[in-house]
């Protein structure tokens, strides 16, 4: 029997998601429409990305803004009773790039949601606030979350682990198509780097929860339930897809500066060095009890690595950045 308290908002009220077309964006309002919410304002500023959304859910205002900048998309959260604030710069080689989409634009949908008296806030942060990282990433996301927190504005902070699923561009999805491409998988060292990858259906149930039950300025870490070391999630990967890749190990210090060469043909990269370092750190981030707080069922690693791959509804599309 469900513990789950009534939910705080309607199915017709207005829910706005800025940063809404990338991997949790996309999954996200799959799982808002199959709960019945039909007021969705999506917001992003990337054109094919958003192209996708227009395909997939062509009864729902999406909007193409950049919301790191003053624009005509501050008028879209007059009447929201929620914002669920995913806009993020994951990877790129500029660190102009994570201050403008982390912190810019986290100061400005703030700015907007007092002047339009927006009631409540459900911020995706990152695990990584944790971590013992020291990169662009890591520390934006630090400061993002350090403004939501200090808002005034009721909200919920999540801060969700190394995802995968549909829609997925970087991480585990990049992995299973390279993994197609070459008849050989490189594994930095030992490859015996655990993770606690989340899946991202789960975590979208997760914010969908959270927007329902509005905790009062409560931060949660949500971790992947499942410790799974990085070459065993290359091997789930190749099991699933039925890859015939050989996987082979190479040095940290060679797969690094094989990166770095790969930076140099590529302005954004969908693996970078630093982003290896962070793969390598050794970081352990805490589990609790999550499926239980939230009313959420787990999906386990290797059902979800399949539905990732092999569901046809989704499988097939793939972001661009």
């Amino acid at each position: 029997m469900s513990n789950k308290l009534p939910s705080k908002i309607g199915k017709e009220d207005k829910i706005v998601i800025p940063g809404a077309a990338g991997l949790v964006g996309q999954n996200l309002i799959i799982q808002l429409k199959e709960k019945g919410y039909n007021n969705i304002v999506a917001i992003d500023k990337y054109a094919e990305n958003l192209q996708v959304l227009k395909e997939l859910h062509p009864d729902i205002m999406i909007v193409d803004a950049d919301v790191s900048e003053h624009g005509e998309w501050e008028e879209y959260l007059v009447g929201a009773a929620t914002i669920i604030m995913l806009q993020a710069q994951i990877g790129s080689k500029y660190s102009d790039d994570f201050i403008r989409n982390n912190i810019d634009s986290a100061k400005l949908v703030l700015k907007a949601a007092k002047e339009k008296q927006v009631p409540y806030i459900v911020h995706v942060s990152s695990s990584v606030v944790e971590s013992v990282a020291d990169d662009d990433y890591t520390n934006t996301k630090k400061e993002q979350e350090k403004l939501v927190v200090e808002c005034g504005i009721p909200h919920c902070v999540l801060r969700p682990t190394l995802m995968f699923g549909w829609f997925d561009r970087k991480h585990l999805g990049w992995l299973s198509r390279f993994m197609q491409k070459i008849p050989v998988f490189p594994i930095p060292g030992s490859g015996k780097y655990m993770r606690q990858p989340l899946y991202a259906r789960d975590f979208c149930k997760i914010i969908v929860a959270a927007m329902e039950m509005q905790p009062d300025n409560e931060i949660y870490n949500i971790t992947g339930r499942e410790m799974v070391d990085y070459v065993d999630i290359i091997r789930q990967i190749k099991s699933s897809i039925g890859s015939k890749t050989w996987i082979v190990h190479i040095p940290v210090f060679f797969f690094a500066f094989l990166l770095k060469i790969y930076a140099f043909f590529d302005d954004n990269p969908p693996f970078t060095a630093s982003q290896l370092t962070a793969l390598t750190a050794h970081d352990e981030f805490e589990l609790i009890p999550w499926w239980d707080i939230f009313d959420v069922k787990s999906t386990p690693f290797k059902q979800a690595i399949d539905e990732t791959f092999l569901d046809k509804r989704y499988s097939a599309y793939v972001l661009k950045f």
